[in-house]
Order: structure tokens, then C-alpha cells, then sequence
């Protein structure tokens, strides 16, 4: 057991001091995150919307998250991600604060839209601050460190939010949202100011950056990618409906299941990673495996209807998401090295932010017109395309580099 533990602890070693200051910042601002679990309950039973019209304001907020990307990126080139960031966690905490006076629906479309325009801005600048701390060789673990604190802070958020509603109401969230995120703010400003903060990554990015949307590799991995997050946030919106409705789960069980998942996570996702990093695939290949895996976790549901198949279900998509989604981060900066990398990781956000803006309605829309169990073949279907789409990229790849080397041998 001891020699366990102490393996685990072991991957963990070399990251820098950076990069451990900005998971904890993630952790503080992920753990503050406790209206988003608990919105759709917030605006039925305390504002008294609609099921429509809640929908309606998930889809600004899936719109706020894809604009803010995009925003966040272009901002991280321009004025530094360090600012981007800061500004970030300060604005997101103030319209965290000013978000429970709203009352009306287009109010509350407007105010969710900005809110989470602000709040995903730093996404892409979180992206190039992790890379100018990570050294090149450790850039998949850091990355891996960041969606540990994510995930802590994601499981412990909506334990410390259904608390803090049973004590003083919904608007206490509000208040502990803006909050934290104004505390990871401070945090910030103490640990890795630029003036006291030490950059690690040594590698030269090239004298003239090309667009990202004129880097056809990058933009076939985006595709794959965001088909990718298409089929992986059914688990969160559609798969606790099939959970319920046709194996009838409690909601304990339900939300013991996807507990599962984080849990996972947290105790493999390093130690695979490390793993991983040893082996001779590549950042792409990896995805691959990731993509199949997370396929064969919804093809595998119609065949029994045993429950027990609700569990080999999630292990599937949970390997296939610790593999896959990494190692996707890891080739998006390592790809973002031949342009700015603001523009470059602002659309690698983007991408996975149309997959929360289409992924969560369209799979409900497809459940409701064709059945559960068809639509999970047509996700199945999704990753086998996404697969291909990375499969063509790894070819254009390959050729890339032959006549680069080429073009060396002849200088």
C-alpha cells in the first residue's frame, strides 16, 4: 500500500511551483462554482420560469461560454494571459454578485450570457499560462494536475452548494461564487504576478505565427474534437435520463454513478498519464484510443439490461475521457506553438463550447424522437467519425513532417 501511494505521489514531482499555484486557483475558483449545478432547479423553483424558457437561457449560457472563448483568446495575445485571467476572476465575481437582482427572462438570458462570457475568457488564457510555467516535458502532466483541481472542485461545489441552499437560500450561492472567485483573484495576484512568477518553458515559438484557421491540421483536430465533446456531455444532460427512466434509479444512485466517474479520475487520471507519456503514441494516437473508448461506452448500453452495464458503461467513457481529453489539451498547445497561442487555444475552447451549445439539446431531441438506445448508436456512430477525422489529421501530420524534413536536408 505504502509503495502504492507512494508511485502516485511520484508523478506528481517536477511540475513547477507556477503550475501548482495555478491548480490551486483552479480548485478555489472550480469550488465556487456552485450556482451551475444548480441552475435549472434555481430558475424553475425560486424564479419560476418555464422548462422552455430555462432552456433558453442554458443556450445564452452556452453562447456566452463560446463567445467568451473566443474573446479570451484573442485578448491573451494582445494584453497577456496574466491579465486576461486577473480581469477574469474579478469581473466574474462582481457578475456573480449582480446575477441574483435579475428577475425577468430576457434579464436573465442577458445576465447569464455575460456572466459566462467574462467567466470562459480565461479559459484559453489559463491554457498559455500553464504552458509558459510547464516545462515541454511535463506540459500532459500539468495539464493533468489542472483537470485533478477541476475535478475536486467539481465534486466538492455541489456538496458545499446544496448546503449552503438548505441554510440561507439560492442566493447565498451567488454570494459564494462571487466570492471565491474574487479570492482566487488575490491568490493570483500574490503567487504569480509576472514581476515574481518564474517562466519554465524554454521552446521558441516560430518568427511568423500562422492563423489557426489556416492550420488545416489544428483545424481537423478542432472537428474530431467538439465531436468529441458532443458525445461526451451526454453523460451529464441525457444518460441520467435513460439512468431514471428506463433502469428507474434513485437519484442517490444516479448521482453515486456519476460520482464514479470523478473519482476515477482523481485517483488514476496522473498515474495513467505518466504512464502514458513512456509509451511510443503519440498525443493523437492517444486521442484515438480515447475516442473508441468513449464510443464503445455507449454501444455497450443496449446490449444488456442487466444495470450492471450502466457501470462497464461509465468505466469505458471515464478511461476513454482520461486519455482522450489530456492528451487533446496537450496537442492543442503543442500545435499552438506555431502560432499565437491565444487565437490558437481560444478555438480549442470553442470548440468544446459547441458541443455544450448543440450536444445537450440535440441529444434530447434525439431521445425524444427515436428512442434511447438509437441514439446512443448514433453517438456511437459520432465517435467513429470523429475518429476518422484524427486518423486523416495523423496522416496530413505525418506528411507535414517528411517535407519539413526535406526542406531541412536541402538547406
Amino acid at each position: 500500500m505504502f509503495r502504492l501511494f507512494s508511485n502516485y505521489i511520484n508523478t506528481f514531482k517536477g511540475l513547477s511551483r507556477e503550475v501548482w499555484w495555478l491548480a490551486l486557483i483552479t480548485l478555489v475558483n472550480r469550488t465556487g462554482a456552485m450556482v451551475i449545478p444548480f441552475l435549472s432547479l434555481y430558475l424553475t423553483e425560486d424564479k419560476a420560469f418555464t422548462v422552455p424558457q430555462v432552456g433558453w437561457v442554458m443556450s445564452c449560457f452556452g453562447l456566452g461560454s463560446f463567445f467568451g472563448a473566443w474573446l479570451g483568446g484573442k485578448l491573451s495575445d494582445k494584453i497577456g494571459y496574466y491579465k486576461v485571467i486577473l480581469g477574469s476572476l474579478f469581473a466574474t465575481g462582481i457578475a456573480f454578485v449582480l446575477t441574483q437582482y435579475v428577475s425577468t427572462f430576457v434579464g436573465m438570458c442577458i445576465a447569464f450570457f455575460l456572466l459566462i462570457t467574462v467567466a470562459d475568457a480565461a479559459r484559453p488564457a489559463f491554457f498559455v499560462a500553464l504552458s509558459a510555467y510547464s516545462k515541454p516535458k511535463n506540459k500532459t502532466r500539468s495539464l493533468t494536475l489542472i483537470r485533478l483541481a477541476i475535478n475536486l472542485g467539481f465534486s466538492a461545489g455541489p456538496a458545499l452548494g446544496g448546503l449552503i441552499i438548505a441554510s440561507i437560500g439560492y442566493y447565498g450561492l451567488f454570494w459564494v461564487d462571487g466570492f471565491t472567485c474574487i479570492v482566487a483573484g488575490l491568490i493570483m495576484i500574490q503567487t504569480l504576478n509576472p514581476k515574481k512568477a518564474k517562466i519554465s518553458d524554454e521552446e521558441k515559438v516560430v518568427k511568423n505565427p500562422i492563423a489557426p484557421q489556416k492550420d488545416m491540421i489544428y483545424i481537423l483536430f478542432l472537428v474530431a474534437f467538439a465531436l468529441f465533446g458532443f458525445i461526451f456531455v451526454q453523460y451529464f444532460s441525457a444518460m441520467p435520463l435513460y439512468y431514471r427512466q428506463i433502469f428507474e434509479l434513485s437519484e442517490k444512485s444516479i448521482g453515486l454513478l456519476l460520482a464514479m466517474n470523478g473519482l476515477l479520475i482523481v485517483i488514476l487520471e496522473m498515474p495513467l498519464i505518466a504512464f502514458l507519456e513512456k509509451t511510443a503514441l503519440s498525443n493523437l494516437q492517444h486521442v484515438v484510443v480515447g475516442l473508441i473508448l468513449t464510443a464503445i461506452s455507449f454501444i455497450v448500453l443496449p446490449l444488456s439490461p442487466w444495470v450492471g452495464i450502466l457501470i462497464i458503461g461509465m468505466l469505458f467513457m471515464t478511461v476513454g475521457e482520461m486519455i482522450g481529453l489530456p492528451m487533446g489539451n496537450a496537442f492543442a498547445l503543442q500545435r499552438s506553438k506555431k502560432g499565437r497561442q491565444g487565437a490558437y487555444m481560444g478555438l480549442f475552447t470553442m470548440s468544446f463550447s459547441v458541443a455544450h451549445v448543440f450536444g445537450h439539446n440535440v441529444g434530447m431531441q434525439l431521445i425524444n424522437n427515436f428512442g434511447f438506445n438509437n441514439t446512443w448508436l448514433i453517438m456511437t456512430g459520432i465517435g467513429v467519425v470523429a475518429t476518422i477525422l484524427v486518423l486523416y489529421a495523423m496522416r496530413k501530420l505525418k506528411y507535414e513532417k517528411t517535407t519539413e524534413t526535406v526542406s531541412l536536408t536541402k538547406l
